[in-house]
């Protein structure tokens, strides 16, 4: 592909799908430009560093979360779909999760989303700055929840390097992990139930049942705010 054929749109995009493929460290200018059927110089014509293709393919995939609308649904509505919108993009994009502890991330897409986030928690009746730190309550939650779908991609691709057998030495480890769990009463009674194969994973539903505790604590301490201020 000749170089003024590109445009720096084409090269996130081809950005965002080759770290999808291969993670942050399958990423760089050759990769890229091989996908992209042209030269690295091409691509750093229009796109200076690594560094700024992360920032503006993390950004990118901010648009992929949809935006309640605040003027028909009611706060708590509007804070589960969003916060639920965000975790399903973590969780298709997993290479952002490791991006947010290695590089600085900013952009109109991200901050249309922060902007949202605060104004989701100011109509719920918080003051801007609770609603600051709801918001980013929320994100931590969030973030933290789509951590081990992130984690286990990353240990895949790093387990099947050099030819090794990823899916064997994951179940290798997981009889380790079982027999260990053994010795402790409570690891041991779930290892019991038809949910041992999945001994690792988190319960069905672990995000939806943690959002909704974290949105029922907000409404408790809000509604406790109309009662009477807080000593």
């Amino acid at each position: 592909m000749p170089r003024d054929t590109l445009t720096a749109d084409r090269i996130v995009r081809a950005a965002v799908e080759l770290l999808d493929d291969e993670g942050l460290d399958g990423l760089n200018m050759r990769s890229l430009a091989k996908r992209l059927g042209s030269a690295a110089t091409a691509v750093y014509w229009h796109i200076k560093t690594k560094d700024d293709l992360v920032r503006l393919a993390s950004d990118s995939i901010w648009h992929e979360v949809e935006v309640p609308d605040l003027d028909t649904a009611d706060w708590r509505a509007a804070a589960t779909a969003h916060a639920s919108g965000m975790h399903a993009m973590l969780t298709r994009h997993p290479w952002l999760v490791q991006a947010f502890g290695s590089h600085l991330l900013y952009g109109p897409g991200q901050a249309r989303h922060n902007d949202l986030s605060l104004a989701i928690y100011e109509k719920a009746g918080f003051a801007a700055a609770d609603a600051d730190r709801a918001a980013g309550t929320v994100f931590t939650f969030v973030l933290g929840s789509a951590l081990g779908p992130a984690a286990e991609v990353s240990l895949h691709r790093r387990l099947g390097q050099n030819g090794a057998d990823a899916e064997q030495l994951m179940a290798d480890a997981m009889t380790r992990a079982t027999e260990t769990a053994m010795h402790f009463p409570r690891l041991r009674e779930r290892l019991d139930t038809a949910a041992a194969e999945r001994y690792a994973a988190a319960p069905d539903n672990t995000f939806g049942f943690g959002l909704q505790c974290v949105l029922d604590g907000f409404e408790a301490r809000l509604t406790a705010d109309r009662v009477g201020p807080r000593e």
